[in-house]
């Protein structure tokens, strides 16, 4: 069901956009010159982004998304009224991304459809709550042209980031398998931070242009691409940062303490429990840091654990070498909070804090059927974790461990996203 969601949403985009594309076409644009600044804005946009397939839509090109949106909210251009409609909106909007996205194309890296769907579909929404009312005249009649219609924009913007949550939601579908509520709640908290940035600034063109005419696009749009660019930087640096705790993460693969590709498994079959629990994305990534690095404190012994193995181990001596790895992990200037869920693995699960918990259960799991170790296989592995709910495993964790498992298939799980 979510990837017949999943084809409807991107189908309905794209027939929305060909639909846009030819009235355009036929009926021509009702304003040029609004229509070529607000279009090179959004393509600028496009152009600016860096992160590639799997960003999120805002964070991806904010830019873009912003000038996308004032221009469906544009009531004025340097105080007279604006003429065009909801399809002109549509068809200006779809080929200013589709222009922008060429070169990132070219060089492999253009972005998901996705993103593209969510985009038609998130300024045709707007559009449509917006156009109409304007060129009723009833806008002025409801808001006025005074104060009140700030907050009644930025109520409109809000509706379209609402709605933009919940199609990324749906098209999520077509990914992964988990329920729609944990999907739901993922989109709302991407839409903060860099969201509420966007739709200020789509707010604050649509306010300047009507004043002060096209000139406002330029001027008011330099705040946001000094973020943008600042996020860029950012988000280069928590990827290098991320691979080289992945690469410390295999020392114990290449010394031969644990089996190859352990730690990557236990990091990713624990954020796709996190995931399936609602965690926020610093959670996830304090969760992955964590993971990665759980078996660390083995390098400190003298002799390797078989098959590197901790959960059979006995508690003392579990909480031993992860009190060692916590230690390591210190040393390597990862926040404190990742050191903590390295050090308390091993403890009971009453005392321990909650990602704790999701690493203990995944680095279980994995340890019994990673190696195909477990002579029941995967369901034999999973109902030894239920046997331990009592005193080692969560049990929520570890039925959360299953719906996961049983979505991918016996011992599959998803790769960790970047970033």
């Amino acid at each position: 069901m979510s990837a017949t969601a999943a084809r409807a949403v991107r189908g309905a985009a794209g027939v929305l956009a060909v639909a846009a594309l030819a009235h355009t076409l036929w009926n021509g644009l009702a304003e040029p010159g609004a229509a070529l600044a607000f279009g090179i804005l959004v393509a600028f946009g496009e152009l600016a982004r860096r992160d590639g397939p799997g960003a999120p839509g805002y964070r991806g090109a904010p830019l873009g998304s912003a000038g996308a949106l004032a221009y469906a909210l544009l009531g004025q251009n340097s105080g007279g009224p604006t003429r065009h409609g909801v399809p002109e909106t549509v068809a200006v909007v779809a080929a200013a991304v589709l222009a922008g996205t060429v070169p990132h194309i070219a060089r492999g890296c253009g972005p998901a459809a996705d993103q593209l769907a969510r985009r038609v579909l998130t300024v045709a929404f707007a559009a449509a709550c917006f156009r109409p009312l304007h060129t009723s005249g009833r806008l002025t009649e409801l808001a006025g042209e005074g104060p009140y219609l700030v907050p009644f924009l930025l109520l409109l913007l809000g509706l379209a980031a609402l709605c933009d949550a919940v199609i990324a939601a749906a098209l999520a579908g077509a990914r992964t398998e988990r329920p729609y509520g944990p999907r739901l709640r993922e989109a709302l908290r991407a839409q903060l931070g860099i969201g509420s940035a966007v739709c200020a600034t789509g707010a604050v063109i649509a306010l300047g242009v009507a004043v002060a005419g096209l000139w406002a696009v330029p001027v008011f749009s330099v705040p946001l691409l000094v973020t943008q660019l600042s996020f860029h930087r950012i988000t280069a640096i928590r990827t290098t940062y991320r691979q080289t705790i992945t690469s410390l993460a295999r020392a114990t693969e290449i010394a031969g303490y644990t089996p190859p590709g352990h730690s990557r498994r236990v990091a990713a079959l624990s954020c796709a429990v996190g995931r399936e629990l609602g965690l926020s994305e610093r959670e996830l990534t304090v969760l992955e840091y964590a993971a990665l690095m759980h078996d660390i404190g083995q390098l400190s012994l003298v002799d390797p654990v078989p098959a590197g193995a901790t959960a059979g181990l006995p508690g003392a001596e579990a909480r031993r070498i992860a009190g060692l790895g916590a230690e390591v992990a210190r040393q390597t200037g990862v926040p404190d909070e990742v050191a903590v869920v390295v050090e308390r693995q091993a403890d009971p699960y009453r005392e321990q804090p909650p990602l704790a918990r999701i690493v203990r259960a995944a680095n279980a799991y994995d340890d019994l059927v990673g190696a195909n170790r477990h002579p029941g296989g995967a369901l034999a592995a999973l109902e030894q974790l239920r046997l331990g709910t009592g005193h080692d495993y969560q049990p929520e964790v570890v039925e959360c461990l299953a719906r996961v498992l049983a979505r991918g298939g016996r011992g599959r799980v998803v790769p960790i996203p970047p970033g």
